[in-house]
């Protein structure tokens, strides 16, 4: 797919309409189930979390609760930490790295800080293992008061009552090569743009804030990372997917401003996480590994932090 070769779908140079959104989502089709993949996996933590509804999306006759997974005993006076995984529903180890912390590890934080995990944000996107919802609505450049995304809307509003609350909020994603073989081409086409490739990179990496940067954190997130999977170099520019490495592994992006998840709820300690599950070097059970690490470094980097004063 290139500059020279249109997308499928549309006509170069013309942002996509009603008409061209409608023939994308009908090439959409399932290809695996949110019911038995998350929903069951969730509802076997029913003894030992509290999990609770926060809204639910309907596309077509087709129906999926959101749902929200929080201690047990909640309590007022601990720091929130939060978990988000499949905003973009294609991203498997992002669902299946959340629902593998809950289940091994959610537990451990009890008297000492409140875990909530959202482990898929997009289901109608994880049965199409795609990135966009039914409007062709990208969730993660969308996250805002009157967001278009019922995906995004919905997390906002579960989020709202605890701003200024939460202490660390990681966010998982994956980079895919299907990022540039489809995703990337499917974005310039829907826009109107035309497509320029760029690189995927071989390894994991951070997304740290580019307007409340956490150095210390990130490096401890990468650190024990690094015992699970490999590390992302950056390329020959000294980048990262076109934005350059501020340390090994990071790279920085204006989060509330773009509308991004780690950027809902203003915590102290965000970063979104990218595995690469297209990696020779990785595996499936590795990934969901790398990204449990991830949670578990993030977490324990903020309850050992200093208070803000």
């Amino acid at each position: 797919m290139n500059q020279q070769t249109p997308y499928a779908i549309g006509t170069p140079g013309k942002p996509w309409g009603a008409a061209e959104i409608a023939t994308w989502r009908s090439r959409q089709v399932k290809r695996r189930d949110f019911g038995q993949d998350v929903l069951r996996a969730i509802d076997s933590l029913r003894e030992r979390f509290d999990i609770s509804g926060y809204g639910k999306l309907d596309y077509d006759g087709e129906r999926f609760p959101l749902l929200a997974v929080r201690t047990l005993d909640w309590r007022d006076d601990l720091p929130v930490m939060l978990v988000t995984g499949g905003v973009h529903g294609y991203e498997t180890s992002g669902v299946h790295g959340a629902l593998q912390f809950l289940r091994d590890h959610g537990g451990d934080y009890a008297g000492r800080a409140n875990v909530l995990v959202v482990p898929c944000v997009s289901p109608w996107a994880y049965e199409r293992i795609h990135r966009w919802n039914p409007d062709a609505i990208d969730p993660n450049r969308n996250f805002r008061e009157g967001s278009p995304s019922g995906e995004a809307a919905a997390l906002v509003n579960l989020l709202a009552p605890l701003h200024g609350r939460v202490l660390m909020h990681i966010d998982l994603h994956e980079t895919t090569d299907s990022d540039e073989s489809e995703f990337r081409p499917a974005l310039a086409a829907r826009d109107g743009k035309p497509f320029e490739p760029g690189e995927i990179p071989d390894g994991f990496y951070l997304v740290d804030d580019t307007e409340n940067p956490q150095p210390a954190f990130q490096q401890a997130v990468i650190e024990a990372v690094a015992k699970v999977t490999h590390i992302a170099p950056a390329d020959a520019r000294g980048e990262i997917i076109g934005s350059p490495q501020v340390a090994p592994g990071v790279i920085e992006y204006a989060l509330k401003a773009l509308g991004l998840c780690a950027g809902i709820t203003g915590a102290r300690y965000t970063t979104t996480t990218e595995v690469y599950p297209d990696s020779p070097r990785a595996t499936p059970q590795q990934c969901n590994d790398a990204q449990v690490a991830a949670v578990r470094a993030a977490i324990a980097y903020a309850l050992a932090a200093p208070a803000m004063t």
